[in-house]
């Protein structure tokens, strides 16, 4: 056998980094890249194939996508359908993969250390999960079996997935623009397939499905192909043996790299077109979309960082600038979009005003009169510096990413050709300053090759064809020549003929010149901040970094005050205050955030939160013109319509929103004693006027408490003059602490049972959605808590492998803990096409079916899942802003709980398995007589339910009678009488199709007796007719689920309880305590001697 070859062991790094590399290739071929990091507690590993939907058969479109799904589904050696899945959630794991246009990239976590946190050894001695985990992975690409009893599921997976983005507008769009691309390439593409394109029709015309998919497989899956990365704690000589031994059953079949050279997306006939597109959320945009150069192997000069950096700058000079003071834009953005090998295209959106979706030629003049100016210009060294010196600077002080997300992006730039020295930093880095490429470059943008995509709801109005894969409504036509002419003139234009306004921009005075850290030997990094100022005013947390040691620091503040949350409209005016100063900012704050250095300023029902982070250097510059932008806002008329119309498109949206993410914020509200939904702020926005604003925002900046967070390389003095800053800049009252709010939520009682049903809005959603939650205790109780977040381990992956895999529910379905301000529960979120009645009901199959499941664990299979969670909550944190956010999250909750995991960790370690089945009949299992319950219901208009209000026996009649008019049609004579004795025990208005065919059946066979041939025939055109009319009569199908032989049963169930009017449901519940810290604040004071 070959040797192992080594590529490199000298990779460049950033300058914090401890780990070791080595890039190795096996003598099959496959290159890998094996990473050390002793300090780890998270293992990975991730292979990318070079193969994705752009090899797809243009019959089957979605092979590579289904492919990807089918190859989890059991291998040779590991034959459980499940069985890898299983072993990463028993070592605090999980996996995950995607189907790109050239390369499919598979990934998992694992726990590094099959000891618990503080117990786990780091010097790799201690038994790793990561060699079991890598030993199943491995087999999805020696030898995956591809099960026929998983085919149809997958494949069904696929067509929800599918149908979950039909309504999407990111998707929609996407697939409008390779639709109407060049059809001899593989840009042209429905990308993720459905059942029609991988099932339906191929079956039809006598493919033999499976074999496909595994010839898919055998010609496109080859060990050249294939790029691994390997990140654990053991030495890299071990991992280096590992992956000789568990990968070198790849075959290598020499396949070459896909390409698609001599062949562009965009061919003479697809460019100088404009579409105009209906989307189905209320937005409006301009896309220019250029061919270009594919600059993969130009990673030293990467010239349309130079572009991309000019045309999407928002400063003064910018495109941005001129149209946005015209009222034209509020947004734009610009850069290169590698389609694959060979090809690429460079993109410019612009988000429009509906005067600017007027305007929209002005808008494209102004855009290539700015590319003008560009070639007009030779490239600017200093521009270039400036670019390439904060890439070197962000790239040195790069902080650690989670373990799956570092090797599952290392594996894709593997694919790249770069020098494999340079895989951490080559596509990061600037290295060459290069005027010809950028020359080059620019060249592309040329007056005589582009795309105009127009979107709007209202214009033209006249769309008149529909994109086959998603129904999008558009029309296409070439751009007219008067158009044509004044592109071309604007593209041409010189220096006395352009729009004054336009210019490079200035030297940008934000790039940290500033970069030390003091870094100190510590034993133990501090595991809370230290409140250094506590009084009427202000209260002050500040912890100096002592994990990270870079030059950033995040500053977080709360500006407290009740007259936010008082009423909708205080909320919305609210909202529209944060809205116009960050609009008010924008050109004086993209200096700073392209050098690093950004903000953001949000409402929420407490008050106000200004937050600023990144490099420290001149951070104080920056907060302080915030917090004046925020004192001193002009509250101008032009700015404030714009905006208000923006804010009115984003509540109208919200109703095109995913189901699944509109569920959450009805589950939040019926839980809480005060707040508001989408609704209300809808009903409050179109009143409001610049003087409401202006009016009512000085009231908000009267009277506050500053909480405040300083976290990073700040001293302790340097965060005591941030909290003066903050302090002297806004001068407000004291905000006394008998007025501040207390947060607390409704506590469902036990034995209750309480259903919301909400009509989607979006009337042409398929999917209905259903939140069912189980209502446990308060989040003070810490005992409950440890076996709530135990219960959502050991549920993770059986509620998956059940509800998504087997059932076949929908593509999306969660398990797991919900926690609200004072309380917590248990949560099982799914969207799927069957109604929400349905999956209630197989909720609560699932759920008594666990609870056997519980009584009947092995007890090493409990304690493993126990120290699985514990391995997951000592997690270490991985960068300085991990760290900030969960000291904030415990400043926010008023719990000040900054110990809480080590907390958890104490409650599970003693957790029996009879504490976890007194928890869960009590508080989980749906025979319980204690338990307490709410299910939120997103139905969709097009449901059965929604659609037809007959009754059960006036849906039957009517099937049976459509029926019988069928057969007679067939000349079948049909006896009423006879036949409708058929269905007598047929639950037809339940949508029992395989009962319905039945009846049919034995009428046929023993009423009627046709020819055998002939019934066969009759029956299969039954079912089609079925599939037809039982859904126009409001009847939901029963869905037969494939290789799963019965399904578990669901008990019985008391009725549930409607809440019509959620103002009532609410006055009827007590509500919790609010939240108050669990250990008193002076433990963490660091006060300064008051003189």
């Amino acid at each position: 056998m070959a040797p192992i070859e080594l590529v490199t062991d000298e990779l460049e790094a950033p300058a914090l980094d401890d780990r070791s590399y080595r890039v190795i290739r096996l003598p099959n071929k496959l290159e890998a890249l094996l990473v050390h990091d002793p300090e780890t507690d998270k293992a990975s590993a991730s292979v990318n194939v070079n193969v994705g939907n752009f090899s797809d058969a243009d019959d089957m479109p979605g092979m590579a996508h289904a492919v990807e799904h089918l190859l989890f589904m059991g291998t040779k050696k590991y034959p459980k359908e499940n069985a890898y899945n299983q072993y990463l959630t028993a070592h605090s794991g999980y996996s995950n993969a995607y189907t790109a246009a050239t390369e499919t990239n598979y990934f998992f976590e694992v726990a590094a250390s099959s000891a618990s946190g503080s117990d786990a050894a780091s010097d790799g001695i201690t038994a790793s999960p990561l060699y079991g985990a890598l030993d199943r992975f491995a087999q999805f690409f020696i030898a995956p079996l591809f099960l026929p009893s998983t085919l149809d599921r997958e494949l069904k997976a696929v067509d929800s997935e599918n149908k979950k983005n039909l309504q999407s507008d990111n998707w929609r769009l996407s697939q409008l623009n390779k639709s109407l691309s060049n059809p001899k390439h593989p840009y042209h593409h429905f990308s993720t397939g459905n059942l029609q394109t991988l099932k339906d029709q191929p079956t039809k015309r006598g493919v033999k499905i499976r074999d496909r998919f595994i010839q898919f497989h055998d010609e496109h899956y080859s060990a050249n192909r294939m790029k691994l990365v390997v990140l654990g704690r053991e030495p890299l000589d071990e991992l280096q043996s590992w992956v000789a031994e568990l990968f070198a059953g790849v075959v290598n079949k020499d396949l070459p790299q896909n390409r698609w050279d001599g062949i562009q997306p965009y061919s003479d006939t697809e460019v100088m077109t404009r579409v105009f597109a209906k989307p189905v959320m209320d937005s409006r945009s301009v896309e220019i979309y250029f061919p270009y150069q594919d600059e993969e192997n130009m990673f030293r000069t990467q010239p349309s960082r130079y572009l991309s950096h000019l045309i999407g700058h928002e400063g003064p000079g910018s495109i941005l600038a001129y149209i946005k003071a015209k009222g034209w834009a509020n947004g734009l953005s610009a850069g290169n979009m590698h389609i694959c090998p060979g090809s690429a295209f460079f993109t410019i959106s612009i988000r429009l005003t509906p005067e600017g979706l007027q305007k929209y030629g002005e808008v494209v003049k102004v855009v290539f009169e700015y590319i003008s100016l560009l070639k007009e210009t030779p490239p600017q060294k200093w521009i270039v510096n400036e670019v390439k010196g904060m890439a070197e600077v962000d790239f040195r002080f790069k902080q650690k990413t989670p373990a799956s997300s570092f090797t599952s992006k290392l594996s894709s730039v593997m694919q790249k050709p770069l020098p494999r020295e340079w895989l951490l930093s080559g596509s990061k880095l600037i290295r060459e300053f290069d005027a010809t490429a950028i020359s080059q470059a620019m060249s592309c943008l040329r007056t005589d090759s582009y795309r105009l995509t127009i979107v709007s709801q209202e214009f033209p109005g006249d769309w008149d064809q529909k994109e086959r894969w998603y129904g999008t409504e558009y029309r296409s036509e070439p751009i007219p020549l008067d158009f044509k002419d004044a592109v071309r003139r604007a593209g041409q234009s010189k220096a006395q003929e352009r729009l004054p306004d336009l210019h490079l921009p200035s030297r940008n005075e934000f790039i940290p010149t500033r970069l030390t850290v003091d870094k100190k030997e510590i034993d133990e990094p501090m595991k809370a901040p230290r409140l250094i100022r506590n009084d009427d005013e202000v209260r002050s947390w500040w912890k100096k970094d002592d994990r990270f040691w870079v030059p950033k620091a995040n500053v977080l503040v709360t500006l407290r005050t009740p007259l936010v949350a008082v009423t909708p409209a205080n909320a919305v005016k609210t909202k529209l205050y944060c809205e116009l100063v960050k609009d008010a900012l924008v050109e004086y704050s993209y200096d700073a955030e392209i050098a690093g250095l950004e903000y953001s300023l949000a409402s929420h029902p407490l008050g106000l939160d200004v937050d600023v982070s990144g490099y420290n250097d001149k951070m104080p510059v920056l907060l302080e013109k915030v917090l004046v932008s925020m004192r001193d806002l002009e509250v101008k008329p032009d700015r404030f319509k714009i905006i208000k119309e923006r804010m009115l498109r984003g509540y109208r949206n919200w109703d095109f929103l995913q189901p699944y993410r509109q569920v959450g914020d009805f589950t939040r509200w019926l839980g809480s004693e005060n707040g508001w939904i989408n609704d209300h702020y809808l009903a409050e926005l179109p009143h409001l006027t610049p003087e409401d604003v202006s009016s009512f925002y000085p009231q908000l900046l009267r009277q506050l408490h500053f909480e405040i967070l300083a976290h990073g390389n700040l001293y302790k003095e340097d965060a005591l003059r941030i909290t003066d800053l903050v302090q002297t800049t806004l001068k407000p009252r004291a905000l006394p602490q008998f007025q501040w709010q207390v947060r607390r939520n409704v506590v469902l009682p036990e034995g209750s049972d309480f259903t919301f049903r909400r009509v989607l809005g979006d009337p042409a959603n398929v999917n209905n959605c259903i939140e069912y939650y189980l209502y446990v205790g308060t989040v003070a109780d810490h005992v409950l808590r440890a076996k709530l977040l135990l219960l959502a381990q050991m549920t993770e992956e059986p509620g998956f492998d059940q509800l998504r895999t087997k059932e076949q529910l929908g593509y999306i379905v969660f398990t797991g803990a919900r926690t609200a301000a004072t309380t917590m529960g248990y949560r099982i979120i799914v969207q799927s096409e069957r109604s929400t009645e349905y999956l209630e009901e197989r909720i609560n199959a699932f759920l008594a079916l666990f609870g056997n499941s519980l009584d009947d664990m092995p007890l090493e299979e409990f304690e493993g899942l126990k120290k699985s969670l514990i391995n997951k909550r000592l997690e270490r944190i991985k960068n300085l802003d991990q760290e900030s956010n969960r000291f904030w999250s415990h400043i926010g909750s008023e719990y000040f709980d900054f110990q809480q995991v080590e907390r958890d960790v104490a409650h599970l370690k003693p957790l029996t398995k009879s504490d976890m089945i007194e928890f869960y009949n009590h508080y989980i299992h749906p025979t319980s007589s204690n338990r307490a319950k709410l299910s939120v219901h997103m139905v969709a208009q097009c449901s059965p339910g929604v659609i037809a209000s007959m009754s059960a026996s006036e849906q039957k009649e009517k099937v049976i009678a459509l029926l019988a008019k069928f057969l007679t049609s067939l000349g079948v004579n049909a006896d009423f009488e006879i036949f409708t004795s058929r269905f007598d025990t047929i639950d037809v208005a339940g949508g029992d199709q395989e009962g319905i065919i039945q009846a049919i059946q034995a009428y046929l066979s023993e009423d009627v007796e046709p020819s055998a041939e002939q019934r066969s025939l009759v029956v299969q055109q039954c079912k089609q007719l079925l599939g037809t009319v039982l859904p126009s009569l409001g009847i939901e199908i029963r869905a037969a689920v494939d290789g799963v032989a019965d399904l578990p049963k669901a008990p019985a169930m008391p009725a549930t309880k409607y809440i019509e009017d959620v103002h009532k449901y609410k006055a009827g519940l007590a509500v919790s305590a609010g939240p108050k810290p669990v250990v008193e604040l002076s433990e963490y004071e660091d006060l300064e001697p008051k003189l």
